[in-house]
């Protein structure tokens, strides 16, 4: 395991229950980081999408829709990148052996792209030990026109 889902000093964080209709938070927060922090409109979307699909995931998969358990949801500003972690109370899960969503058994399949999605779309993820924790990283660094 490496140091994303370590030692975080949080810039900014949310908590809220496991519903799906608080996604809606989550899309502010992202919204309110990436206008701070000038984000290029062409980074915008790959930190949207992958940081919904962590939190749909904790939602649906970490907490089972169980609204008595939290998600939390939090930045950390580097030098040269922004570190988002979300975290919930599940049991977590064992991200190095997931059923790929390219393959053709697996290709029509109503689910299973999340964890692809975030891989493709962050510049670096990474999962505590046990699965309940996802950090992942964007890249500040100006777009070239």
């Amino acid at each position: 395991m490496g140091t994303l889902t370590e030692d975080v000093q949080f810039t900014e964080r949310i908590d809220f229950p496991s519903q799906a209709e608080n996604i809606h938070l989550v899309e502010k927060l992202i919204d309110d980081v990436c206008v701070k922090l000038n984000v290029h409109e062409s980074h915008y979307g790959n930190i949207l999408i992958a940081l919904t699909e962590a939190v749909n995931n904790a939602i649906h998969h970490g907490n089972r829709q169980d609204p008595g358990k939290r998600v939390t949801v939090g930045y950390e500003v580097k030098e040269d990148a922004i570190v988002f972690l979300v975290s919930d109370e599940g049991a977590g899960f064992d991200h190095d052996h997931l059923p790929d969503p390219t393959d053709p058994q697996n290709i029509e399949k109503p689910h299973g792209r999340g964890v692809f999605l975030m891989r493709a779309l962050a510049d670096e993820v990474e999962f505590s030990e046990h699965g309940a924790t996802v950090a992942m990283s964007f890249a500040l660094a100006p777009v070239r026109e």
